[in-house]
């Protein structure tokens, strides 16, 4: 997608997650179709070591049940419904998980697409970090050089980086100056943080060598004043109509 010099670039938050169930093939094909450029998603492994793409660590929310997905092999998750219901309906009632396997083939045939994929801390304290962060960059490989990989967890995006090789970011848990100390030695590409956790504008983003990803952003003003920050990007779930906002902004531009 096009950008104009007044708006940041659009991040589809876990795909087009406010019509699709997140997190899915379908959720990513979708923000694709709409014109995103960028996909967002999550990272966690099974109980038999399967790199797959959700954010929680059981199946309450996007399933309807109680099950923690370290205990559930992947030919057993494979065939659980994540259609979220309560949130959704019935519209989507029966999408399926996809492995990352299954989304790196999809990437493959999406020319022009960035991934940044988010490794959950969820799964790197049940298996630890060598584990995870292996079996993830191994499955990404085909796909490597149009994948960013991003965590929560500063020890894992610096062991990334020099596992792979692969562009890093690094999402932030606080913003201060303790954060911006570690992230000065980090030196990352990336930089997300929750625009809740930001101080209140206009204050810039901080300066540095890496790009600012500002995630939870849901209308064009929120977007254009992260932009006026000194944002490079922001996230959302909101992929049509954020998606719809910025092209109408740039026609009138």
């Amino acid at each position: 997608m096009p950008t104009g010099p007044e708006l940041p670039a659009i991040i589809a938050h876990r795909g087009n997650a406010m019509e699709f169930p997140e997190n899915t093939l379908e959720a990513l094909a979708s923000a694709v179709e709409l014109g995103a450029r960028f996909l967002e998603f999550d990272v966690q492994l099974t109980g038999d070591l399967v790199p797959i793409l959700m954010h929680d660590a059981d199946l309450a929310r996007v399933a309807g049940r109680p099950e923690s997905i370290h205990d559930l092999t992947w030919p057993t998750l494979s065939g659980i419904p994540v259609g979220e219901v309560a949130r959704l309906g019935d519209a989507h009632a029966s999408v399926r998980p996809p492995s990352l396997a299954q989304a790196v083939e999809a990437i493959a045939g999406w020319p022009g697409i960035t991934a940044f994929v988010e490794i959950k801390r969820a799964s790197i304290r049940r298996y630890g970090r060598e584990t995870v962060l292996k079996r993830v960059s191994e499955v990404l490989q085909p796909v490597l050089d149009r994948c960013v990989l991003i965590s929560f967890d500063l020890v894992s995006v610096k062991l990334l980086r020099m596992m792979c090789g692969a562009r890093i970011g690094w999402v932030l848990t606080s913003y201060d100056e303790a954060a911006r100390a570690q992230a000065a030695s980090l030196a990352p590409e990336f930089l997300f943080a929750n625009l809740e956790r930001l101080p209140p504008p206009p204050e810039s983003l901080w300066p540095g060598r890496w790009q600012w990803a500002i995630y939870e952003v849901r209308d064009l003003e929120t977007a254009r004043g992260c932009q006026a920050r000194g944002a490079d990007f922001v996230e959302t779930m909101a992929v049509r109509s954020l998606i719809a906002a910025c092209s109408e902004s740039r026609r009138e531009w």
